[in-house]
């Protein structure tokens, strides 16, 4: 059965480049549109949609209005932003993210660029990940509802913590749900954390830099978007810019940021793995990786390699927290994980593992 999705967008234009995308892939039907907020609003107290395509610049009831009265009358909702390419609208969408939409897609400049087919490609990839969360809904696997009854619970294998001294580093990787994720992750980290924190979230050019200007206003520790070069030091976390891989190298007795233009891995770019697989030469005694919400297995590979040369400590983000259950089910699969926490306790586990200065 086709999923049905709705378009919520005050231009004609937009709704019609959004619903041809959609009607051409057999997964989806355009089941309603609106105009705006309000109009949603309406449709989304009487109906559920497997997914919402909503713009932010409307009049009545913009994007942002719209989620928190979503938030305040407890509707769930599977929300892709469609975002423009500014400085104004990537805070809007760091905003509607904090918000509960899910992930965002670049609006195209134009009818042209709109026709291209790796605008069709992305947008349906990112449509078809977003449809499949189930935003804070219960748990309900398909054989539960054939058969009604409650699931058996397989408990995941850990791997005995082990107590390492010396240096060590956090080492985050983050996807689809991550801004909301990373909300209750990295203000609750100690201004005096015994570790600097890098972090890959998978998100393109021209956001990443709101991603973290809005955390360190939040944060007691301080917050960038990672430059060629930076020092890396305690006190901070560097959160990897967007369409570049990020990497980790030791300069003299210095250990600094650097970025390469190497292809998309897992899809990607920013790659975790790229990122936990530079560590495999820095000067830290220990990596505690955590990896949180997402679609796919990015940090899977760089973990495991990493763990060939490295005391590694894996954090991984329990299921019933997660938007999507892909990353962190991945990595637990490997059996290298320590610990499987929900995303309130993240930072409570970073915290234990590093300790304070």
């Amino acid at each position: 059965m086709a999923k049905k999705i709705l378009v919520v967008d005050d231009s004609a234009l937009m709704r019609r480049v959004a619903c041809d995308i959609i009607a051409s892939d057999s997964r989806f039907l355009v089941e309603d549109i609106a105009r705006d907020g309000l109009q949603a609003l309406e449709l989304l107290k009487a109906k559920s949609y497997d997914a919402v395509v909503l713009d932010v610049n409307m009049p009545k009831m913009d994007g942002l209005k719209l989620l928190r009265e979503l938030q305040k009358q407890g509707i769930r909702a599977n929300v892709m932003m469609f975002s423009t390419m500014t400085s104004e609208g990537a805070r809007e969408t760091i905003e509607a993210l904090e918000l509960g939409a899910l992930d965002f897609i670049q609006k195209p400049d134009n009818v042209v660029a709109a026709g291209k087919e790796n605008f069709k490609k992305d947008f349906l990839r990112m449509l078809n990940i977003v449809s499949l969360s189930r935003n804070g809904r219960p748990l309900r696997r398909r054989e539960d509802m054939k058969t009604g009854r409650a699931p058996i619970e397989r408990t995941p294998v850990l791997r005995p913590s082990m107590k390492v001294s010396g240096k060590k580093i956090v080492a985050i990787a983050s996807s689809t749900g991550g801004p909301k994720a990373l909300q209750h992750v990295i203000p609750k980290l100690p201004p005096d954390l015994n570790a600097p924190v890098i972090l890959v979230q998978h998100m393109p050019a021209g956001f990443t830099k709101s991603l973290a200007d809005r955390l360190n206003g939040l944060s007691r520790l301080n917050v960038k978007e990672a430059e060629e070069g930076d020092l890396v030091q305690k006190g901070w976390v560097y959160i990897a810019a967007g369409g570049k891989h990020m990497k980790v190298a030791r300069s003299g007795s210095n250990v600094r940021i650097y970025y390469s233009d190497e292809p998309a891995r897992e899809g990607v770019k920013p790659c975790a793995n790229y990122m936990y697989e530079s560590l495999m030469e820095s000067g830290y005694d220990e990596i505690s990786c955590v990896v949180l919400t997402g679609m796919g297995a990015d940090g899977t590979e760089g973990i495991k390699n990493l763990e060939t040369k490295k005391k590694v400590h894996v954090i991984a983000q329990d299921e019933s927290t997660c938007a999507v259950y892909g990353m962190p089910k991945s990595i637990v699969a490997t059996g290298l994980v320590n610990e499987i926490v929900p995303i309130e306790k993240v930072a409570d586990a970073i915290t234990k593992d590093v300790g304070v200065s």
